[in-house]
């Protein structure tokens, strides 16, 4: 293994990252396998590893031809939270902290009777703390639960600044990366020691690393390792819930403490006796020496709170440094040296013609892709259109049946009132028929007079 050091450091004796042994840096330069014009580093031989999955390598590791590991195929590694505290953890250490802490100074607990004036500074933090020991010893609480949050997270950037001086793209296995040697960069990070390789850096260089050995395109990369700093970015921001709400719960609980201290002081107010001046002057020093109880429990708090806003921020600033140290290796030292065969240039028609190969057959690839998925997505089109349109006939064909027997009924009672009607019409006339003829033939049988009556008159014959 292979470490990195810079220039000012030379002569030095540091730790190892990986197992802590003490190791000398070189006092002169090494001279680096690099290109002209890079920057000089130091190669410091580490110490042989016997942890599970920590061992020195000799020699050069023989590149993977022909992509004999693909991506997936090595199984990769268990990634653990780079940045997050084990808040169950956190908490049982807190709590022994605050049971120590309270245990400690209520030691302190002045005599009864003594007055304020002597008290030391440990007696008057005792009864500070003992005025309102509910919510002190809360407070008190949160503010350790919040520090050793903060700790187990420098221990975790600690962790991550040392896999940062890992040689994690040794230029003995290449220049540049390409698809012919790009496996033995891959293989070179699975020999490194298993507590410095789950780290953020190591990680996304992996992925990348993966990814171009299947893509072959440095767009791929740049944009995986784009969406990964987000991700990291994301995660580390979310690592510092728990630690601002303990910052927000911390001050109110103090006004909490302060409101209740403030009401026992007012309830304790009592004037039974206005004529005794003494007893009077007695009941204000109570009221008084209440009041200052009760802002006790705003003062903890305040200085609880403020006692944990700096190392807050100072985490979250050295967090976002790391991270964007991360970019820039990432930025200025990988991506400079992936070559997919996007340049190549000087007449040679054969990797021109590799590289159109790759290009398309990766797009066909794609388009296939897209294809058969919108060839799925057509098909449930087709098959819901088939569906719909088959529940359509069938209300279709179920309204018209509907329609057409309702339709029958109403024909069908209409016709029968019509017949009903029509045949009591005809009863009627038949009847009458009979009662005329009945009538005519009484009249056949007799005679009918008609006598002529003459008038008399001017223009009468008469």
């Amino acid at each position: 293994m292979q470490l990195k050091a810079e220039a000012e450091h030379a002569g030095k004796q540091v730790r190892c990252p990986g197992c802590s042994t003490k190791l000398q840096i070189p006092a002169e330069a090494a001279e680096t396998e690099a290109d002209a014009g890079t920057q000089p580093k130091f190669k410091i031989p580490a110490p042989n590893l016997t942890s599970a999955g920590a061992r020195a390598t000799t020699g050069t590791t023989a590149p993977s031809s022909n992509h004999e590991r693909q991506f997936g195929s090595r199984g990769g590694w268990e990634e653990t939270d780079p940045t997050n505290a084990n808040m169950l953890v956190s908490f049982g250490i807190a709590a022994g902290a605050t049971i120590l802490f309270l245990g400690f100074l209520l030691l302190f607990s002045p005599p009864q009777g003594t007055p304020s004036s002597e008290y030391s500074m440990m007696q008057y933090l005792a009864m500070v703390w003992k005025g309102h020991l509910e919510v002190n010893g809360l407070n008190t609480l949160f503010f350790f639960w919040a520090i050793v949050i903060l700790v187990m997270k420098f221990m975790k950037l600690r962790h991550q600044k040392a896999a940062m001086l890992l040689d994690i793209l040794p230029y003995k296995l290449g220049n540049e990366i390409n698809a012919e040697n790009v496996g033995s960069f891959i293989d070179h990070l699975y020999k490194l020691p298993s507590n410095l390789r789950d780290s953020m850096m190591v990680n996304r260089i992996r992925k990348s690393l993966e990814i171009f050995e299947i893509k072959q395109n440095s767009g791929d990369v740049v944009h995986l390792m784009s969406a990964q700093s987000d991700i990291d970015a994301g995660r580390i921001a979310q690592s510092f819930a728990g630690v601002k709400a303990f910052l927000w719960a911390i001050p109110i609980l103090g006004f909490i403490g302060t409101v209740l201290g403030l009401s026992h002081a007012l309830l304790s107010l009592s004037f039974d006796n206005l004529e005794d001046v003494k007893a009077i002057i007695g009941v204000l020093k109570g009221v008084i020496s209440g009041l200052g109880t009760a802002f006790d429990a705003t003062l903890v708090g305040l200085v609880f709170a403020m006692l944990v806003n700096f190392p807050m921020n100072a985490m979250i600033k050295m967090e976002d440094d790391n991270l964007n140290n991360i970019d820039s290796f990432c930025n200025e030292v990988l991506v400079p040296r992936l070559n997919d065969g996007a340049g190549v240039a000087g007449g040679d028609t054969e990797a021109v013609m590799n590289h159109l190969v790759r290009a398309v057959a990766s797009a066909q690839s794609d388009f296939l892709v897209d294809l058969n998925a919108l060839s799925a997505t057509m098909m449930e089109y087709a098959a819901n259109l088939e569906q719909r349109s088959a529940e359509h006939q069938q209300h279709v064909s179920e309204e018209f049946s509907t329609t057409m027997q309702q339709m029958r009924d109403e024909f069908t009672a209409a016709a029968t009132d019509s017949v009903k009607t029509t045949s009591d019409h005809t009863r009627a006339l038949a009847e009458g028929i009979t009662a005329l003829n009945s009538t005519l033939k009484d009249l056949g049988e007799k005679q009918i007079v008609i006598n002529q009556t003459v008038k008399k008159g001017w223009f009468s014959r008469g």
